[in-house]
């Protein structure tokens, strides 16, 4: 498109600085012949041509940047507005990228009084595929979570980094570094295939600088670099294009509201504002918690104080609280989580600590994604056993205080807890069982129930095995109910081998133990079942015909889902669609017990065979059931 000279003129006249204007002709294109990276940061470090929202702001850290005028001249980039920060070594370019851009190469020209010049090239890409085919997941997917440095250390030569605070490794310890990295979970893609995984859920990759336990990843020191003793960005991208291969999404473990206290920015904040008690920070003075009152989001009744606590408080001392208000933050948080979806090809993100941001961002962040991919997914961290406080997080509630959030999934602590409780209750017959049944009851509470995330334990909390007392058959009923589910359901690495907490419950490092058979040296390899109990190599065997069978089963997907109240020491579940009747009994009694099945007649299945998807042996369906052992039974009507 042809500009005249006086059109040029007043866009020249137009741009907005805060101090003094840019000089930025667009209409001729300057050849970048040698790429040049002579500025500290620029974050984003690359972006896209193409997107709907065309407008990119970029961090710049360079020493006194702020005295330099910057210009670029490439063809559909233009500056619109550039920022000065509080201290003098940012600025912040926001750019204007039209929808003819070309991909390519341009140079930043950053240019002092003095007449000193600093060049950084930049780079607009071709997306690799339309956002249409970001596909996220759904209640047809199970889901593989991972703690990285605890899974399979694939590569040990990148163990230890000399530039990293912590620089040992000792897998005695729980809360060391251990090894584990991406070619650990790259080199067991097939394993997680064949288990009947269609996700992989990592927790954090990025680097995480901190002088101890930074093996968890949540307290990344910089949100655009993946932690060396991981591996590389290549190295990530790898696992994301072979997992793909396999029909095997991956979703990225994302922290909006919190950085390390190692953070490259900790020792020059840009703004005043920057983080939250900044004040404090920069005096050296106490700095308050979090008070970790999450209702305050939605109490009508919640005082300005303990909302103010709630989301500006730190969530630990460790862990400075990004402030989420300041523009230029918010702007940067979403342009790192974009980022890193076009990178990876991503088929969601799992948001850590959701109620602990401003929910007002919160709301504009799942949004921002959301726009430009339609079909993607993000599930968010509400640790609530209160489903009133899960369902309001989610898109389509109708929330008293007219919140609308953007976010497709959050995670189901509240019927975590109560498929818990049910199989540790002694008490006979149906007192147990009920609180799942009235769990289940609860959906009417949520916008989309199959869309929310349940799980028998995860990365923060003791294995299942350990919170079900070490009891085997119960571990199955929990598992398989979960699996049963109008849910995203979610495994943690290990539940399929019994892994477990017993020596001290709770504790994080003992949870996120090793993985057995990640590691040359391991005498039991969990990955080829050499050395695993019969009882491991049963459980393992159980959940792998489940989920593989799961991967098919349209009932299990999408079906209307229809439970009775528990009977006699038992309690049936069905999914049901026009093609499929799947059905979950679960039995608590010890002794055999005959269940009358014509309570159950409105469900069409009598004279029907059904196939146990376990043992694979037939089953026709008519006046009565015997139940011999205590645990679940598995049938379908697809054979």
């Amino acid at each position: 498109m042809k500009l005249n000279i006086h059109i040029l003129l007043v866009l020249f006249i137009s741009i907005s600085v805060s101090c003094k204007k840019a000089s930025n002709p667009t209409t001729t294109t300057e050849i970048v012949s040698n790429v040049k990276r002579e500025i500290e940061r620029v974050e984003p470090p690359n972006w896209w041509i193409g997107f709907k929202n065309q407008q990119l702001q970029l961090l710049v850290k360079h020493p006194n940047i702020s005295e330099a005028e910057p210009s670029i001249h490439y063809s559909g980039v233009s500056i619109a507005k550039v920022h000065k920060a509080d201290s003098p070594n940012y600025l912040f370019l926001d750019l204007h990228i039209a929808e003819n851009t070309k991909a390519g190469q341009f140079n930043i020209h950053f240019k002092y009084k003095d007449g000193k010049e600093l060049v950084q090239t930049y780079s607009l890409k071709d997306r690799e595929q339309e956002a249409a085919k970001y596909q996220g997941f759904n209640s047809s997917d199970a889901i593989y979570l991972i703690t990285p440095d605890r899974f399979a250390n694939g590569d040990s030569s990148n163990d230890i980094n000399e530039n990293l605070k912590e620089k040992t490794i000792n897998r005695k310890e729980d809360y060391a570094r251990h090894g584990g990295d991406l070619q650990g979970i790259i080199q067991h893609l097939d394993y997680i295939e064949q288990m009947g995984f269609t996700q992989i859920w990592p927790c954090p990759l990025l680097t995480n600088d901190m002088q101890e336990s930074s093996y968890h990843g949540y307290a990344m020191t910089d949100f655009y670099q993946v932690d060396p003793r991981y591996g590389t960005l290549n190295e990530y991208k790898e696992l994301a294009s072979k997992a793909k291969e396999k029909n095997i999404g991956l979703i990225m473990d994302q922290v909006a509201n919190h950085c390390g206290n190692a953070h490259w920015w900790m020792q020059d904040l840009p703004f005043k504002n920057w983080i939250n008690q900044q004040e404090s920070f920069e005096n050296n003075k106490p700095l308050n918690n979090s008070n970790h009152r999450r209702t305050s989001n939605q109490d009508l009744y919640a005082s300005k104080r303990d909302k103010k606590e709630m989301a500006e408080g730190w969530f630990v001392s460790a862990m400075p609280d990004l402030n989420q208000r300041n523009p230029f933050m918010a702007n940067y948080i979403i342009q790192n989580s974009i980022w890193w979806v076009e990178t990876l090809n991503l088929s969601g993100i799992r948001q850590d600590t959701y109620p602990y941001p401003d929910k007002t961002f919160m709301s504009n962040w799942a949004r921002a994604i959301m726009n430009e991919y339609p079909n993607f997914s993000i599930v968010g961290e509400e640790w609530s056993t209160n489903p009133l406080l899960i369902g309001y997080w989610q898109e389509g509630q109708k929330n008293k205080d007219g919140y609308q959030s953007h976010l497709k999934s959050t995670m189901d602590f509240a019927m975590q807890k109560n498929i818990v409780d049910a199989f540790n209750e002694e008490e006979k017959w149906d007192a147990g069982l009920v609180k799942t049944y009235e769990g289940l009851a609860n959906d009417f509470a949520y916008a989309s129930p199959k869309d929310i995330m349940i799980f028998p334990d995860n990365h923060d909390m003791s294995r299942i095995f350990t919170q079900l007392k070490g009891d085997v058959p119960n571990t199955k009923m929990a598992l398989s109910y979960v699996l049963a589910l109008p849910r995203i359901p979610q495994i943690y690495y290990g539940t399929e081998i019994l892994m477990n907490d017993f020596k001290k419950p709770g504790d994080h490092g003992l949870i996120r133990s090793d993985f057995p058979g990640g590691w040359q040296d391991d005498a039991v390899n969990a990955f080829t079942g050499e050395g695993l109990t019969n009882t491991q190599k049963d459980m393992q065997l159980f959940l792998k015909k489940i989920l593989n069978y799961r991967k098919s089963s349209a009932a299990i997907h999408h079906g209307k889902t229809i439970h009775f109240a528990p009977f006699l020491g038992t309690y049936f579940l069905f999914r049901v669609t026009e093609e499929e009747t799947f059905v979950h009994i679960i039995n608590k009694n010890e002794q055999p017990i005959s269940i009358d099945l014509k309570r159950y007649a409105e469900i069409g299945l009598n004279g029907k065979t059904l196939k146990n998807i376990v043992t694979n042996e037939t089953f026709v369906w008519e006046d009565e059931i015997i139940l011999n052992q205590r645990g679940s039974l598995l049938l379908t009507t697809k054979i």
